[in-house]
């Protein structure tokens, strides 16, 4: 169900992958991964051009994970091809950088 921490930084290394924090506004400004950008599940179903490119690889995450999966549908409802969810943020501290 949940992309691995290596597989997620893997992406994000070779292929530029989006790295999107579906949490609000309020958790994202208590704890930031490196190159997140948040974009709030309750505005994921927004993203346009300009936020998201629908050719590279998304990568979503939140609290505990069930936040991103609905995130990850709604992207993929959107036609984005390539979407993974990391699930919690912890994930991210479980395996060395790449």
């Amino acid at each position: 169900m949940f992309i691995s921490c290596e597989d997620a930084k893997r992406l994000i290394k070779e292929k530029s992958a989006q790295f999107v924090d579906v949490r609000t506004p309020e958790e994202f400004s208590m704890s930031k991964l490196p190159g997140a950008v948040n974009i709030p599940l309750q505005d994921i179903d927004q993203v346009g051009d300009s936020m998201l490119d629908k050719d590279i690889p998304v990568i979503v995450f939140c609290r505990s994970g069930q936040r991103s999966h609905m995130a990850m549908q709604i992207l993929l409802s959107l036609g984005f091809d390539e979407v993974y969810n990391m699930g919690p943020y912890q994930s991210w501290y479980q395996c060395p950088d790449m």
